[in-house]
């Protein structure tokens, strides 16, 4: 039985544009997706990576590899002496298979390295996978909570079902 193939973390580079934008398409997608919401994103679902290439915070960015392809991007913003893990995307039949959780470890290290006094990472409150993941990989210290207060029947359906300091939510 051969190994598996050996995941290869490394700084973005512009060679790798058009397989992280089209990553971002499909983050783009899973939100449009678990939301019930398919104007997400606007008509270029891709377009979000271009904002945030230009991001002033973005310090830096990094690619996984497998088998020569790009599975997966992640980046480090920073503001004073914290920074943020954004975004996490795994192409979709690389999942599971610890691809996210090196990218996550490379940006921790980092953050580490620069001397940062924290980290931290916002999923979006509906994506439970992510909740998961990231709470497995250390991050349990809650910081800020966003609210929303809906003003119309708009495109988004909210569910539901979380409760946070004793008050009931909805995501």
């Amino acid at each position: 039985m051969s190994d598996p193939p050996a995941i290869e973390i490394r700084e973005y580079t512009p060679d790798d544009y058009d397989a992280c934008r089209s990553l971002w398409a499909e983050l783009t997608q899973h939100h449009r997706d678990i939301y019930d919401a398919p104007t997400i994103g606007g008509d270029d679902p891709g377009g979000g990576f271009d904002e945030y290439l230009a991001n002033g915070k973005r310090a830096i960015s990094w690619v996984a590899t497998l088998n020569g392809s790009v599975a997966g991007l992640t980046g480090l913003l920073i503001e004073a002496s914290e920074s943020e893990i954004e975004p996490v995307v795994v192409k979709k039949g690389y999942r599971s298979k610890g691809v996210g959780a090196q990218l996550v470890q490379t940006a921790i290290d980092e953050s580490r390295a620069r001397g940062l006094a924290s980290v931290s990472v916002r999923p979006v409150a509906r994506n439970s996978d992510a909740l998961q993941f990231f709470h497995a990989a250390g991050f349990n210290t809650l910081g800020h909570v966003e609210l929303f207060m809906p003003l119309s029947d708009g495109e988004r359906t909210w569910v539901s079902g979380v409760k946070l300091a004793g008050c009931d939510f909805a995501t």
